[in-house]
């Protein structure tokens, strides 16, 4: 008897379990996730609660050397029954190698550890997620401008620019409203002319009458007509139907008879 046995039709080494994509373009992906983790409004939509924060982004010394001074540093409540789910928590980046923060993290649940010069995408926006929780150090974040540089300093990485923002003011509201803005613009509209339904001839009468006057003699002559000729079918029934009078019927049955005598005396055939 087999317990468990094996998968149907196993999945295979040699699938396309990875897709090949430029470096620049995960390097663009890494610097937006940092960006995005440096917005508040991203943030708190991840569900990380930062009403105490006193800032973003937030830059922490090195001195925390044990979990018990992560977790004052963390202010992390209790996980009871949490034994299956574990949500993201914050991200802890560093920038010494070797540096005793990384063990007094990394046994906190939900807290993830990475350093600055291996920044991965999949820590920094978790499910393609942008909006995480970043911590930095002090030592982290002073390497930030050398490894991907700044508009004015150059990036550490060959061949690689920081990508600049496409609007200087980032307040749109307040670009479009300007004064400059609305003086070259057109003013609103504010009559707005709709274009007429188009009425079907056939099934509305007034849009018929204007096409062709005539329509509506025309359709009272049809109705009369169809009026006498259901008139005149219903006479010629209630006629046929009627019950006919014994004297009549008499009459009628003589005539049949004395028609019959008639073309029996003329015919060639006599009675012997």
């Amino acid at each position: 008897m087999c317990r468990g046995g094996r998968m149907f039709a196993p999945t295979k080494i040699w699938r396309g379990w990875h897709r090949k994509i430029k470096v620049n373009q995960k390097r663009y992906a890494v610097v937006s996730a940092i960006a995005s983790s440096a917005v508040p409004s991203p943030v708190m939509a991840r569900g990380h609660k930062i009403e105490s924060v006193p800032e973003l982004p937030l830059v922490i010394g090195d001195s925390a050397e044990k979990t018990s001074a992560a977790i004052d540093i963390l202010k992390q409540g209790k996980t009871r029954n949490r034994r299956y789910i574990s949500r993201k928590g914050s991200l802890i980046v560093y920038g010494t190698e070797g540096a005793k923060l990384v063990k007094a993290f990394r046994n906190i649940p939900g807290v993830e550890v990475a350093n600055v010069e291996r920044l991965n995408l999949l820590k920094l926006a978790p499910g393609g997620h942008l909006g995480r929780f970043v911590i930095w150090t002090k030592s982290a974040f002073e390497k930030l401008d050398s490894i991907d540089g700044s508009f004015d300093k150059t990036s550490e990485k060959k061949g690689y620019i920081l990508p600049r923002s496409k609007m200087v003011n980032a307040d749109l509201a307040r670009t479009i409203n300007s004064d400059e803005v609305q003086s070259v613009v057109k003013p609103i509209k504010k009559k707005v002319k709709r274009a007429p339904m188009k009425k079907n001839p056939l099934k509305n009468l007034n849009t018929m009458l204007k096409l062709n006057p005539y329509a509506k003699t025309a359709r009272r002559m049809s109705l009369l007509a169809e009026a006498q000729r259901v008139k005149a079918k219903k006479e010629k029934l209630d006629k046929k139907r009627a019950q006919i009078p014994k004297e009549e019927a008499a009459a009628i049955k003589a005539a049949g008879k004395a028609w019959y005598q008639t073309m029996i005396s003329d015919s060639d055939y006599t009675e012997f």
